[in-house]
């Protein structure tokens, strides 16, 4: 009798261990995940800044800087408190500017900024609706569930700016021509756009 009981308290201290240790993983996961994505934003803007030329993109990229900063410090902050592993400052800037490496040698920088921000911020979006739902660090839960409101706006205005700049990624209610073909002007100074695509929604 007293053998299956240490036995059974066995399995279940062995349980709850293995369930902490896949807590961790799955909290450094994470954050790790989180803090690239983010990083990667910030430098994103800091170039957008830089070589973007329309007012509306220096204008995106700005709240991008701002509302991304003050995400990446919040997040840190929570990792810290919690002492989880996650790549180091260098290394994460690292990350980013893998993620953003096209940006640079774009044709045209603020058409391929917009339609890199609907792409990241989807990423994004994606990354922390499934931690709000499925996470396992309650704080980190509550982290993801706060932020995603901003993000979903982020990409909303994203789409609205790669429709505007002739993207392919377009806002709602936009045909695919609108995103792919840029507008351009007759000689009587009508606008038209190319007809060898399909007005179809996207």
């Amino acid at each position: 009798m007293m053998n299956t009981l240490l036995r059974s308290a066995g399995f279940a201290l062995a349980f709850t261990l293995a369930g902490a240790v896949h807590a961790a993983s799955d909290a450094d996961d994470f954050v790790e995940d989180a803090s690239a994505k983010g990083v990667a934003e910030v430098e994103a803007a800091k170039l957008a800044q830089e070589k973007g030329t329309a007012a509306d993109v220096k204008t995106f990229a700005a709240m991008m800087l701002k509302d991304h900063g003050a995400a990446n410090e919040k997040l840190k902050a929570i990792a810290a408190t919690k002492k989880l592993e996650v790549s180091s400052d260098a290394d994460l800037l690292d990350k980013a500017k893998a993620m953003i490496l096209e940006l640079r040698g774009a044709k045209s920088f603020d058409q391929a900024y917009a339609n890199n921000q609907v792409n990241a911020h989807e990423a994004t979006i994606k990354l922390f609706t499934d931690y709000a739902q499925d996470g396992k660090d309650a704080e980190l839960k509550a982290f993801a569930e706060q932020t995603l409101p901003t993000l979903k706006t982020h990409l909303e205005k994203a789409r609205q700016l790669a429709a505007a700049h002739g993207g392919s990624s377009v806002s709602t209610g936009a045909t695919t021509r609108d995103a792919v073909d840029p507008v351009v002007h007759d000689q009587n100074g009508v606008p038209t756009t190319p007809k060898d695509h399909s007005e179809t929604k996207p």
